[in-house]
C-alpha cells in the first residue's frame, strides 16, 4: 500500500498486492478500493500483481475541492500507472470505474494496456437525451444528489439494497455504507454528474485492446440495455458476458463467477 501525488498535489491511495502481470482495478461510486478486495486477493493468489486505488475524494485519497471530473479521474489513473511504470496491464472498471477506464484509454491510449474489463459500467451514456432516448431522466440523478446532500448516511443505507439486490447480507450492506461514508461530500455530489452525464461514445471507439464487457441483467443501478449492450457494439474487440439475475454489486455467487471469468479472460 502507498500513495502517489498528482500534479495538482492530491494524494492518491493505492493497494499493490502480489507480483506478475499487473491487473489494475477502478472502483464504483461512492466506494473505494476495498470494494475490490475479493478480486485483488484472488488475482494475486493466481500469480498477478493486483492494484487498486481510491479515486480522489474517495476513501483514503485526498479530498480536493477541484478535479472531481472524469478527465481528471482518468489522468489520476494514468499518473498511477506511469509512476508504478506498469506495462501490459489489464484495466478493470466497475460502474463509474468503467467510465474511468474507458476515458483513460480515450485520453491516454493503450500503449501500457493489454486488455480491459468493463463490469456493470456506465458507458456509453446514462442520461436520457434526444440522441440517447433510452437513458434515465435527469430527475433520477437529481434525486441522487438530493439524497446525498440531505441525509447521505440514510441514503447510502437505502442504496445498498438496490445495489446488491435481494438476498445480500446485512454485513455487506454495512460495508457498503462504511465505504460510502468515507467519500467526501463534495466529491460524492460532483461525481454524480460525471457518471451520469459523461458521454463515452467516442472513448469506446478508441478502445483497441480485447475487452470483456460484463453485466448483470438484473442491475437496478446501471440498466444493461442502456450500457453493456451498447458498449459491446461500439468496442472493436468486445466479448459480452451477461450474468442472469445478477445485480449491480458483486456478492456471493456473482462475485465468485466474475472472479473465475476475470481470470480466464486475463489468461486467455
Amino acid at each position: 500500500m502507498g500513495f502517489v501525488t498528482t500534479a495538482d498535489g492530491v494524494e492518491i491511495f493505492f493497494k499493490d498486492w502480489g507480483s506478475g502481470q499487473p491487473v489494475v482495478f477502478s472502483h464504483g461510486w461512492p466506494l473505494n478500493s476495498d470494494a475490490w478486495d475479493s478480486q485483488l486477493r484472488f488475482m494475486a493468489e493466481n500469480g498477478y500483481r493486483a492494484i487498486a486505488h481510491d479515486r480522489r475524494g474517495h476513501g483514503r485519497s485526498g479530498q480536493p475541492w477541484n478535479g472531481n471530473d472524469m478527465d481528471t479521474y482518468a489522468d489520476d489513473l494514468a499518473h498511477l500507472i506511469e509512476t508504478l511504470d506498469l506495462r501490459d496491464a489489464v484495466l478493470v472498471g466497475h460502474s463509474t470505474g468503467g467510465g474511468e477506464v474507458t476515458r483513460y484509454i480515450g485520453r491516454h491510449g493503450s500503449a501500457r494496456v493489454s486488455k480491459a474489463v468493463l463490469l456493470g459500467a456506465v458507458p456509453p451514456l446514462m442520461l436520457k437525451t434526444e440522441a440517447n432516448p433510452e437513458g434515465l431522466p435527469i430527475e433520477v440523478f437529481d434525486g441522487i444528489r438530493a439524497g446525498v446532500l440531505n441525509d447521505r448516511s440514510q441514503f447510502y443505507q437505502d442504496l445498498s439494497a438496490s445495489f446488491y439486490g435481494p438476498g445480500v447480507s446485512q454485513g455487506a450492506r454495512d460495508a457498503f455504507w462504511l465505504m460510502s461514508m468515507a467519500c467526501g461530500l463534495k466529491a460524492a455530489v460532483d461525481c454524480v454528474k460525471q457518471f451520469s452525464e459523461t458521454d463515452f461514445t467516442a472513448d469506446l471507439a478508441k478502445i483497441d485492446v480485447p475487452t470483456l464487457v460484463a453485466h448483470g441483467d438484473a442491475d437496478q443501478i446501471v440498466p444493461i440495455a442502456d450500457s453493456a449492450l451498447k458498449s459491446a457494439e461500439l468496442i472493436k474487440d468486445a466479448t459480452l458476458k451477461v450474468y442472469s439475475g445478477a445485480p449491480h454489486g458483486l456478492f456471493g455467487d456473482y462475485d465468485a463467477a466474475f472472479n473465475a471469468d476475470l481470470l480466464a479472460f486475463v489468461r486467455g
